[in-house]
């Protein structure tokens, strides 16, 4: 007897169809099933903000929802950030700019933390930026220029939307 559930979704543009067992998490479905490793997952608990992605434009613990939960939804990974041509997102190369990684772990679920920060309030402050960062840890960087990155691109970004 099968025991898996048919999932449909729209990742990164694209759409997919896979089977998996009820309780495979998003992150795990996105890993194995799609082959989209850019999600990382680190405390399987919701804490360390590693597999965070976008589902339908909000920021979600992939390591916390099912995938089953994102069936018919749109989901945004951090191999969705780069323009179809390579041409890297403000964020991302406001991190190259800045020099805001070192062991890169953590980077993807923070990249997808700060693009819905951005989606929703281009101009935040180092507060704001700082506050969505609370729910992502990272023993590398000591933030710092996580932040600078950030406000670089909340300019960047600011700058297109006021043209």
């Amino acid at each position: 007897m099968d025991d898996t559930i048919a999932v449909a979704l729209r990742v990164n543009g694209r759409t997919f169809q896979g089977r998996c067992e009820p309780r495979t998490h998003l992150a795990d479905f996105l890993r194995h099933e799609l082959g989209l490793t850019g999600t990382h997952v680190g405390c399987e608990h919701g804490v360390c903000g590693a597999c965070t992605v976008l589902v339908d434009g909000r920021a979600v613990r992939g390591c916390l929802m099912l995938a089953a939960q994102a069936d018919g939804a749109e989901v945004r990974t951090v191999e969705g950030l780069a323009a179809a041509d390579g041409t890297l997102h403000p964020l991302q190369a406001a991190f190259v700019e800045a020099h805001a990684l070192q062991c890169g772990f953590c980077t993807p679920g923070i990249l997808m933390t700060l693009v819905e920060v951005l989606n929703d309030t281009p101009d935040a402050d180092e507060a704001e930026m700082r506050e969505a960062l609370s729910g992502n840890l990272c023993r590398c960087t000591g933030y710092q220029n996580i932040v600078k990155a950030a406000l670089t691109a909340a300019k960047a970004v600011s700058g297109v939307r006021g043209a």
